[in-house]
């Protein structure tokens, strides 16, 4: 028997979220640093094959949720053959998107039975899309919205709130689920390398529960059952089709219940979104070793909060918090 995924804190590992890509067709602010990035090498990325490998390892140590992430993975070359495959694996399979390329996958999620899309979206306004994103997708965003809700996806549109950039907009994405099966999930701006973080620019859990409060009143709020390991804190407004909900891993981190391991284009493991220590699997992979306990050993060592940051005065701490990967080169 393959050992189970577990850290120094008893935690059991069972999701796995993997970038298939450093790359993107946007160029958010919060993720994609002004000036870009310097990519990895081709040959120090993972090939469709060496992800399979990789995936079913995982799975055989009890991973049953894989998540693909980028960069935008859509545009990974093979990224059909990996769905195809990864989908044969007694695992649920789900996406993050940009949603730009949906329209071309439908077919093929529809086949292969992936239904959990996560779509980022950051304002319902064109032309602060464009500001955004640097791009202008916001059409092409909308529409593959649109067609796969239509289609009965599991639907979850990613919103980023930054105060002086979107958070404006937060009553306007709560009204967008009055008709729009989807759930919102605004999350917190967090720091990394490059996305000029600050905690000024940070519009937390309490704020956002005040304003649908102060727009909804508090007995139209439904608070909904959290799912197991569940990272959101969910919401509807009575008699609305979706809900909403906050990630606030600034304000009020939920590390506790935390099971999920994230692998990089570059083939190496981070234990923890906020970790700077990184365990290299594609090495030992393509030098034939078992990478089994490369795996164990680098998720043992897992902190028991934000990568070692345990309270708020070392989170705001320059020199801890972009001691990191850019958000782009991490996988979401």
């Amino acid at each position: 028997m393959t050992p189970t995924i577990t850290d120094q804190f008893g935690r059991k590992h069972d999701y796995l979220r993997i970038s298939l890509t450093e790359r993107c067709n946007l160029r958010c602010v919060y993720c994609m640093p002004e000036n870009g990035i310097e990519l990895s090498e081709k040959e120090n990325l993972m090939t469709h094959e060496e992800v399979i490998s990789i995936a079913k390892t995982f799975v055989e140590m009890g991973v049953r949720k894989i998540r693909l992430t980028g960069g935008e993975p859509l545009i990974k070359k093979n990224v059909e053959k990996i769905i195809i495959e990864l989908t044969k694996l007694p695992i649920n399979l789900g996406i993050t998107t940009n949603g730009i390329l949906l329209d071309n996958y439908l077919e093929l999620f529809k086949k292969s039975g992936v239904k959990d899309i996560n779509i980022s979206l950051d304002t319902l306004k064109r032309e602060k899309f464009n500001s955004i994103t640097r791009r202008d997708y916001f059409d092409r965003v909308m529409n593959n919205i649109n067609l796969y809700e239509a289609n009965g996806f599991n639907i979850k549109i990613n919103n980023v709130l930054i105060k002086g950039m979107n958070e404006d907009e937060m009553l306007d994405f709560i009204e967008f689920t009055k008709n729009k099966n989807v759930a919102i999930r605004f999350i917190e701006f967090m720091p990394f390398n490059g996305n000029k973080w600050n905690t000024e620019k940070v519009v937390t859990l309490n704020e956002i529960l005040a304003a649908a409060e102060e727009r909804y009143s508090s007995e139209n709020i439904i608070k909904l059952k959290s799912k197991k390991n569940g990272t959101a804190k969910n919401f509807q407004i009575k008699g609305y089709k979706g809900s909403f909900g906050v990630i606030s891993t600034v304000s009020n981190p939920f590390c506790d219940s935390c099971n999920r391991i994230r692998l990089t284009a570059n083939g190496r493991i981070k234990n923890c979104l906020f970790s700077s220590t990184e365990t290299n699997l594609l090495a030992p992979l393509r030098e034939g070793k078992n990478i089994a306990p490369y795996i164990l050993e680098g998720v043992f060592h897992k902190f028991k909060t934000r990568g070692g940051m345990t309270s708020d005065k070392d989170f705001s701490d320059i020199e801890k918090n972009s001691n990191n990967r850019t958000m782009i080169t991490i996988g979401g």
